[in-house]
């Protein structure tokens, strides 16, 4: 028994020696990970230069009011001196096409401007017609006309240096020659607020505030009440070449200001509140406006003619023929109905983007500065243009 039971032993020992000393196959390399397959990414889609590129088509006419029939009947007229002389980049009309609806609107009758607008233009939309308006206005800020303590802002006219010319490697701009001659960049808001300009005698005026004077810069026209009680009207003369950069958007951006905050009261009352983080806010925008004093009509808008409140709009001249008649259908009621474009902006760029002008006082600040609105946009353009103003194969 003792035999049997050793002999089982042995047999078990021999078993367990055999499968610790058995050799397991090496385990198979560990896959490579997965290399995701590259996404194409289609190219960009290009940026049409002007309206005619951009394309057109037909639309119905819209219903008018008499009064912004009136209203803008008035403008037009104001504007024809200029539109049957003025070359259009938009590509949509010749200044000729121009000159039989403006002869025909010296002689109308306000009471027929309705029908005029309805039946003597082709009623277009540009590319797909998606339309976005802000506002501007006229403010009026604390100025004089001589330096005075409390009053050393200096308000700017263009400096004779301001020309046109081409830097290296860039496109034809506005800029200055160096002492080599060469084309360079003209002062930003930063150098010329540090004193580039200074010494000079290009100042037109002073002002109290340059929080104030950076939002008239913006508007691009305004007035400075003077210690006397008497206004000094001034407006746009020229711009330093540099871009616009929208204060608003990069607070918005960083979060700063909530979504429906970056209204002009708005950034004004961050501004006041951090003034040191305001000041350097401001220099972000680099563009820089220089002014002349108006002693007629104003203000005048890109076109040399008065704008008009609630009938003048800013737009891009590459998508919308200066002086032609625009309609905009808005979620902003108040923004809605027939303009004129009779002026320009440093962030009105592309098509269907639109500044409405509101004119002067609390009012028209309270509505200018608030004014953000979407929509669809017409542009209105002599009878039998639109079928010439094609896309370019």
């Amino acid at each position: 028994m003792r035999g049997v039971l050793r002999a089982a032993a042995l047999a078990a020992s021999l078993a367990l020696t055999a499968c610790a000393t058995r050799t397991l196959p090496p385990a198979a390399p560990p896959l490579p990970p997965a290399v995701p397959l590259p996404v194409p990414v289609p190219p960009p889609a290009p940026v049409p230069e002007n309206a005619r590129t951009a394309g057109v088509a037909l639309a119905v006419p819209a219903e008018l009011n008499q009064l912004e029939a009136e209203r803008a009947l008035a403008a037009f007229r104001a504007s024809c001196s200029v539109l049957v002389k003025r070359q259009d980049t938009s590509g949509l009309t010749l200044a000729t096409d121009w000159q039989p609806l403006c002869d025909e609107a010296a002689a109308l009758a306000p009471a027929a401007a309705g029908a005029f607008f309805r039946d003597r233009f082709d009623w277009i939309r540009v590319g797909k017609g998606e339309a976005f308006a802000t506002g501007y206005y006229e403010p009026e800020i604390r100025g004089s006309r001589t330096r005075l303590p409390g009053y050393e802002v200096p308000i700017y006219g263009v400096p004779a240096d301001l020309v046109r010319c081409t830097p290296l490697g860039g496109i034809e701009g506005k800029g200055r020659l160096d002492e080599a001659g060469a084309c360079v960049l003209y002062f930003n808001r930063t150098e010329i607020e540090d004193g580039a300009l200074a010494g000079r005698g290009l100042e037109i005026g002073w002002a109290a505030d340059p929080v104030e004077l950076f939002f008239l810069q913006i508007q691009g026209s305004g007035r400075l009440r003077l210690l006397d009680g008497a206004v000094m009207r001034i407006g746009y003369a020229g711009q330093n070449g540099r871009d616009y950069v929208a204060v608003g958007r990069l607070l918005r951006e960083r979060g700063v200001l909530p979504p429906g905050g970056a209204t002009m009261k708005g950034i004004v009352e961050w501004i006041r509140t951090h003034p040191d983080e305001g000041r350097a806010l401001m220099r972000e925008n680099p563009s820089y406006v220089f002014f002349r004093e108006l002693t007629g009509p104003g203000p005048l808008g890109a076109l040399g003619v008065a704008v008009t409140p609630r009938g003048s709009v800013a737009a891009d001249p590459k998508f919308v023929p200066l002086g032609a008649p625009v309609f905009l259908r808005l979620d902003r009621p108040e923004a809605s109905g027939l303009w004129v474009a009779q002026d320009t902006g440093g962030a009105i760029k592309g098509a269907n983007r639109f500044d409405t002008f509101w004119g002067a006082g609390a009012g028209a600040e309270a509505t200018a500065g608030g004014m953000s609105a979407s929509g669809q946009a017409l542009i209105l353009l002599p009878k039998g243009t639109a079928a010439r103003a094609q896309p370019l194969p």
